[in-house]
């Protein structure tokens, strides 16, 4: 990695803001700059856009090559996924170790925050949505629910992140209000990181008191997540690295204290839809791929200076904590920018201004090592990068992802029935609130007597609601049917 460009677009007037396209010519030339060869930018090969949620151009690539004169002769575009970026680089480095590739730009950016006030303003905004050409498409398609998931409302993050989480406190033996205390101390620790951090959304250093107390400002989403806890989507933020081999660094004239090295890298997913997963507080995916990253490196986890752990809710920060090994109580900060909720969320960007931020921090300290991971869906896609300004000794070799992602595909899970009847006890669940912060929906993932697994919605009465809330609810009994494909569980 030899450079890489950040920007961040606060509250510009919608007629006046920087559509995505311009924003990621931005940070490219940034990118650029920062690797000390502003010109560099039409020798590009490879250009690779990260979906965008916020804006459609027919060929982003080719959109963004023109903006920059540059004639690459591979144009990727990826699909869905919070882990994109990071499988950007570990496939772009492939393809550069093996010599089919040069020059590689990685570049994405959101603008949610601009359409949403434009949208609101009545403003139409003039942007382009052209690009000739069909770029190469990357990443996996498949959708990431069910039909049956949907329909128990298991469908967006803010539903189904909260279900990990529940999980996780059951997992650790801790009360709710123990629980509440360490979510509100993590999320703290993560958003004093952003403070510090320029490119961050929201610079401001909340208490774990603040975070966790229920407001108007900060109510709840999904239990136990207030606002505070949730990614933060409303954002307009762009960031772009460049990748290169050491030959083409030296033959570009980049001076070699700006190159960041990728010692390890890999890619795996987890057991694909949430209904099938083995449970809701571990993901043997991400432990698989830390442990694949780490051993191409040549370190154990306890070598690694810095991470940026993926962030979008607490419970993800907190599997990946676990299954990397890393300590609950271990003094290293778990984020370089801030976190999702702190940083911002743009889309599928975000671990682009984390590989960015990363950079940074291993220059400012040379020899120090850095852990970057990305996710995808719901706690289902992973990607890891491991960094350092120092080369790793021997050839850069990865292993074929393919080899380690067949066992965890075989991992036994519990079988799920799609219309359960009988007695049944809570895995994990969670409370749906409405934009007034009032419970309106429970969900349900529990386990019949015989240990099938089977999704539900609870009744919308206050009263069984604020119980799912006020008591621990996971392993509580209850009675579960099903009628016309819609599954209800009544808790004792």
């Amino acid at each position: 990695m030899i450079g890489a460009g950040q920007a961040t677009q606060r509250d510009v007037d919608p007629a006046e803001a920087k559509e995505p396209l311009l924003l990621m010519a931005d940070v490219a030339r940034r990118a650029a700059r920062d690797a000390g060869a502003p010109g560099v930018l039409p020798r590009l090969d490879t250009i690779a856009v990260v979906n965008i949620l916020s804006w459609h151009y027919a060929n982003a690539p080719r959109l963004l090559a023109e903006q920059l004169a540059a004639h690459p002769t591979q144009e990727i575009y990826t699909r869905v996924g919070g882990n994109t970026p990071q499988f950007l680089v570990n496939e772009l480095a492939a393809q550069i170790a093996a010599g089919r590739t040069q020059l590689a730009l990685i570049a994405g950016a959101e603008t949610v925050r601009t359409l949403l006030r434009a949208r609101r303003l009545g403003v139409e905004l003039p942007w382009t949505t052209g690009g000739d050409g069909r770029p190469t498409v990357l990443g996996e398609a498949r959708n990431g629910t069910t039909d049956h998931e949907v329909n128990h409302a298991l469908q967006m993050p803010t539903a189904i992140y909260p279900l990990f989480e529940n999980a996780l406190r059951a997992h650790y033996g801790l009360s709710l209000d123990a629980h509440r205390q360490r979510l509100g101390e993590l999320c703290s620790r993560l958003s004093a990181v952003a403070a510090h951090n320029p490119s961050a959304w929201f610079q401001q250093a909340r208490s774990a008191a603040e975070i966790t107390t229920i407001t108007p400002q900060n109510r709840y989403i999904g239990f136990p997540y207030p606002k505070y806890m949730n990614a933060i989507m409303e954002v307009d933020q762009a960031a772009a690295v460049l990748m290169t081999s050491v030959g083409t660094a030296r033959a570009l004239g980049i001076d070699p204290s700006r190159w960041v090295y990728l010692w390890g890298a890999a890619d795996a997913h987890d057991l694909w839809f949430i209904s099938e997963r083995v449970d809701y507080h571990s993901s043997p995916a991400i432990r698989v791929a830390g442990e694949q990253a780490l051993q191409m490196a040549g370190l154990g986890i306890e070598h690694i200076d810095y991470f940026d752990l993926y962030s979008c809710f607490p419970s993800a920060v907190q599997i990946g904590r676990d299954m990397l090994g890393i300590a609950p109580d271990d003094p290293r900060p778990l984020t370089v920018t801030g976190g999702l909720p702190y940083h911002g969320g743009p889309g599928n960007n975000y671990v682009t201004h984390s590989i960015a931020t990363m950079m940074d921090k291993l220059r400012a300290t040379p020899g120090t090592t850095g852990l970057v991971t990305g996710l995808g869906w719901y706690v289902t896609k992973h990607a890891i990068g491991i960094y350092s300004t120092t080369p790793k000794d021997g050839v850069w070799s990865r292993p074929d992802p393919a080899s380690y992602q067949a066992a965890l595909d075989r991992q036994p899970h519990p079988e799920l029935v799609t219309e359960p009847h009988g007695h049944g006890t809570i895995e994990t669940h969670t409370v749906l609130h409405d934009r007034d912060g009032q419970p309106v929906t429970g969900i349900v993932i529990g386990r019949l007597d015989d240990g099938r697994r089977f999704l539900a919605n609870t009744s919308e009465d206050r009263v069984v609601l604020e119980s799912l809330m006020n008591r621990e609810a996971v392993g509580r009994p209850g009675v579960v049917t099903s009628s016309n494909g819609a599954n209800r569980f009544d808790p004792q």
